[in-house]
């Protein structure tokens, strides 16, 4: 069973240098602007989010400024004070509010509902167990509300191709079935990959999938952070190709991370 407090320490300590990172790593802005894309298509006007893995808030702070009310939901204590750190520079208290407490804590939500639930770049991966997360889903989410999760997968094409290197380790490493370890700034903890078919069994048949876009399928992962730098032409060429075919099988699931969004149909 993952233990979350190392999750919760792993990720207090990556908080003091998340947005400096991300800030210098075009690869996650990009993907991070093509998933607030998708969940725009998605969101009405008036629609209240709940952000469940918020980290320091960018996302939150990128709907707030677009208008939508966004209740934050995190583990760390270091991310969320980043995020409240956001709040107070952007005037935005009537807009984000935010509570700690694990995924698997949404029960603590005291008979909130909401009309989004949103939860991006693979935090969910520490869960060992998606139906223990999503079981909550249907106590919290009004009728006809959609829900945007953004996974990790076990099949990534930039990965599998490094088996022509011979580095065989990486390039299998997402099909362990017990998960892989993962160290962030120095904590060891497990992730787990699932794939769309494991994400929409766990979800269960009150939830009917609307889309699901694969997110960098033929461009790079964000950890080969110098790849734009070196080869800006090709960068942009292979992320304008991924944003035309990600909604296509099979790039839809077999990329860095894909994009799934359903509908609560109770």
């Amino acid at each position: 069973m993952q233990s979350f407090e190392l999750v919760s320490e792993a990720f207090s300590r990556q908080s003091e240098i998340f947005d400096k990172y991300e800030e210098q790593n075009e690869i996650l802005k990009w993907m991070r602007s093509v998933t607030r894309t998708h969940v725009l298509r998605h969101l009405k006007n008036g629609d209240e989010i709940l952000e469940i893995n918020s980290g320091t808030g960018l996302d939150a702070v990128f709907f707030a400024g677009k208008g939508f009310k966004v209740h934050c939901t995190d583990i760390s204590e270091g991310m969320l004070k980043k995020l409240r750190s956001k709040i107070n520079n952007y005037n935005f208290s009537r807009l984000i509010t935010w509570q700690q407490l694990s995924f698997t804590e949404l029960d603590k939500l005291s008979g909130r509902v909401f009309d989004y639930l949103f939860s991006n770049f693979g935090g969910l991966n520490c869960s060992s167990d998606l139906k223990s997360v999503f079981i909550h889903f249907k106590k919290i989410l009004k009728p006809q509300s959609k829900v945007t999760l953004v996974i990790i997968p076990p099949f990534c094409p930039w990965e599998l191709a490094l088996l022509l290197k011979g580095n065989f380790k990486t390039a299998f490493r997402r099909l362990r079935k017990n998960g892989v370890a993962a160290n962030i700034e120095g904590v060891n903890f497990q992730t787990y990959y699932y794939s769309v078919s494991d994400v929409i069994k766990a979800l269960g048949p009150d939830f009917r999938i609307v889309e699901v876009q694969g997110l960098a399928s033929v461009s790079p992962p964000p950890y080969m952070i110098n790849f734009p730098r070196k080869y800006p032409h090709l960068y942009k060429f292979l992320t304008k190709l991924d944003e035309k075919i990600s909604g296509s099988f099979p790039f839809n699931r077999f990329a860095d991370h894909f994009i799934l969004t359903a509908e609560y149909n109770p």
